[in-house]
């Protein structure tokens, strides 16, 4: 497949990031170098190679299913919060922000968030400080060993996450470590979704055409496909399922910070199979209090950079604010 030319792609390529767990700096280099081309090209790419366990994926999304198979009034039980942890009903978010295209209708799934987890002892939960705060749990005796089966995910995402922001920092011919710094404390989504089987009707989308806002996403899915991801010429691509492959993708924040050299591609979840549909994206973002400020090496000589610096938690507040319906009727 030619990658040379951005956006230029018919499929999504594969990418093994075992070396990433290792000690070899050739192949690790090697696969920085071949990761940085389908940043630059494409912005998604399968993960292959990590250290995920298959049964870690699974367990996880058997726990998604028997939530969304409880009663309405149970998942409202831990309905979403003011630090953006819990149960988002039905066609509870639309994506206005959307740089794709104008839309206007809600997007056909519920999903189930949890982030990083923060005390209510914690000095940011006791100052209000915005998205922190402990996650909302479904009571033990309804839903036995979901708690730990989701903790114990997050960590293997989390060190997988970790080993992608070292080759991208190697990606852009830094120091391995260069990043770390912004992810000290880092933002971190795990959202479950369902889609249940769709209409076809104009305008009205699984996820409508969007951009994720954050560093990167990895999304493990079903077997019932329906994720796309829009290149240049307009077409939508199918990203089916590969079996132990995670999605990944450029996020708004990382394209931002390396000038628009990483792209950030327009992606959409259509479900017309007939089936219910189970995605468990992870989102792994820099700190709150993080300062974006777009990387030298991205700026060509003579040039500035295409964006300013911003605070981390200011630029996601507000993509937040505004495409969450429960958000704009608190405020």
């Amino acid at each position: 497949m030619n990658t040379n030319d951005r956006g230029d792609f018919s499929e999504i390529p594969v990418l093994d990031v075992a070396p990433l767990y290792g000690t070899d700096r050739e192949k690790i280099a090697a696969t920085a170098a071949q990761l940085c081309d389908y940043l630059e090209t494409i912005g998604f790419l399968y993960v292959v190679g990590h250290q995920v366990a298959a049964h870690s994926v699974e367990a996880v999304r058997e726990a998604s299913k028997a939530f969304f198979a409880l009663p309405e009034e149970q998942k409202l039980d831990v309905k979403i919060d003011k630090n953006f942890r819990g149960y988002l009903p039905f066609a509870g978010s639309t994506i206005v922000t959307s740089s794709v295209e104008t839309v206007s209708k809600p997007n056909q799934s519920e999903s189930l968030f949890f982030m990083h987890e923060v005390a209510e002892t914690d000095p940011r939960c006791l100052a209000g400080d915005p998205l922190q705060g402990p996650n909302q749990w479904p009571a033990e005796n309804l839903l036995p060993n979901f708690r730990p089966t989701i903790e114990h995910y997050v960590d293997g995402m989390s060190t997988l996450a970790r080993k992608m922001v070292g080759a991208i920092a190697l990606s852009l011919g830094l120091p391995g470590d260069s990043l770390d710094a912004h992810f000290e404390d880092p933002t971190t989504f795990l959202r479950l979704l369902h889609y249940p089987t769709q209409p076809k009707e104009e305008g009205l989308f699984g996820s409508a055409p969007h951009t994720d806002y954050g560093f990167i996403t990895l999304l493990a899915q079903d077997d019932v496909g329906g994720l796309e991801v829009k290149n240049k010429d307009d077409e939508w691509i199918a990203a089916p399922p590969i079996p132990n492959a995670f999605v990944m993708n450029v996020g708004d924040i990382l394209a931002r910070w390396s000038n628009n050299r990483f792209v950030s591609t327009p992606h959409r979840v259509v479900n017309y199979s007939g089936r219910e549909r189970y995605s468990q994206p992870f989102f792994f973002d820099p700190s709150m209090d993080a300062m974006i400020e777009t990387i030298e090496a991205c700026v060509p000589v003579g040039e500035t950079p295409k964006a300013g610096p911003v605070r981390y938690g200011d630029y996601l507040m507000e993509r937040i604010d505004k495409n969450y319906h429960y958000r704009k009727k608190a405020s």
